[in-house]
């Protein structure tokens, strides 16, 4: 049973649930649209926290303790993407957090792979997941890291959806992989010296394979 006291936290520009957007199940692993879940998931793993399937808060959650001792919660909606918002929403209720409190990771294609941008608040730029959760919270004024996985062929029959559900071509992939590590390198910072921090760091970044 999850502890339902309210996360303490002295600095609340630090953020105290990170979200990695994706789809569950495996036909989605490593799809463009799930770089938010292999991120939260490598995360998880150099914490080192186990991520449970909780039926409360709609996803897998792992529980750990931020850099200042505080409650952590990382959290992988399994929702499905488009109503990611009822998870997200659901721990920020649980444990009495404001929005701001919620950093969101997540896939963009307005973004080329090896980029990553921090911002501070924001539309949700035409992605499904990021709509639900703002239409949950009912704020756009929460953190989120973007990671790039380039724009789709508009050629492409239904271009942006076989776009963000298919898998990245071998160098892309090798690029990505680059990638995850300095993206779990750069939540480690926002943890640590809050979001202005790693936008300032990361922002600019050009990551190669």
């Amino acid at each position: 049973m999850a502890d339902t006291a309210p996360i303490d936290n002295p600095s609340p520009a630090l953020p105290q649930v990170v979200v990695g957007l994706g789809n569950p199940g495996t036909k989605y692993d490593r799809t463009r649209h799930n770089v938010g879940f292999e991120i939260v998931d490598t995360l998880a793993q150099g914490w080192p926290a186990s991520m449970v399937d909780n039926g409360r808060f709609k996803g897998a959650v792992g529980d750990v303790r931020s850099p200042q001792g505080d409650r952590l919660i990382f959290l992988k909606p399994s929702t499905y993407m488009n109503r990611s918002g009822q998870a997200v929403r659901a721990v920020v209720d649980w444990y009495k957090l404001d929005p701001a409190a919620v950093l969101v990771v997540y896939d963009d294609m307005d973004l080329p792979v090896g980029r990553l941008r921090f911002r501070q608040s924001g539309s949700a730029g035409g992605h499904n997941g990021m709509k639900s959760i703002i239409s949950h919270l009912g704020t756009q004024n929460f953190p989120r890291l973007r990671v790039g996985i380039g724009t789709a062929n508009k050629e492409q029959q239904n271009g942006v959806v076989s776009h963000v559900l298919g898998k990245f071509a071998p160098e892309a992939r090798k690029q990505i992989n680059a990638v995850i590590p300095v993206a779990v390198d750069a939540i480690h910072l926002c943890l640590r010296k809050g979001v202005e921090q790693a936008m300032n760091r990361y922002n600019g970044l050009e990551i190669e394979a």
